[in-house]
């Protein structure tokens, strides 16, 4: 980590006093740069390969552990935490789909709407005498509710 630091702050000052300041050795810090990446670096490298395509081939909804699943599915061997945290390091992340809202009332149609005999009043002189009904809206499909008109005697 503190190499990578003296690495974005090279034009600020001079490697020399930058390692000194973080107390790490300029011999070390070149090494570093120099060095290839490491063997788990290289893996990580080519397992991001594979989470970008299941990524894509799931439009982008996907998150880490439908990604694990689709890996795991495909013979990949990694945990679900390394998945995440490769997402999360490169700016992948699932797309939310919009919450569902119920419509029940369509106003702009041009059909006979039926008259309000009770004019809000629910006060009934004997048992079955004025029936009530609500629309609940239950969701079958993504787009479409099917409606369904329940009844309560009051």
């Amino acid at each position: 980590m503190s190499y990578q630091i003296i690495e974005s702050h090279r034009e600020v000052g001079s490697v020399e006093r930058l390692c000194r300041t973080l107390s790490v050795s300029v011999s070390g810090y070149y090494a570093w740069r120099t060095r290839e990446p490491s063997q788990r670096q290289q893996q990580d490298t080519h397992l991001l390969g594979y989470i970008r395509t299941a990524y894509q081939a799931g439009r982008g909804l996907y998150g880490s552990p439908r990604i694990h699943a689709a890996l795991q599915q495909q013979g990949l061997g990694c945990s679900r935490k390394r998945v995440a945290r490769l997402m999360r390091q490169h700016g992948i992340h699932s797309r939310r789909r919009p919450k569902r809202r119920t419509h029940t009332t369509d106003s702009r149609h041009n059909r006979p709407v039926a008259p309000n005999l009770l004019k809000r009043d629910f006060n009934a002189e004997a048992p079955n005498e004025k029936w009530v009904g609500d629309i609940v809206g239950i969701w079958t499909d993504w787009q479409y509710p099917n409606l369904i008109e329940c009844k309560f005697v009051s």
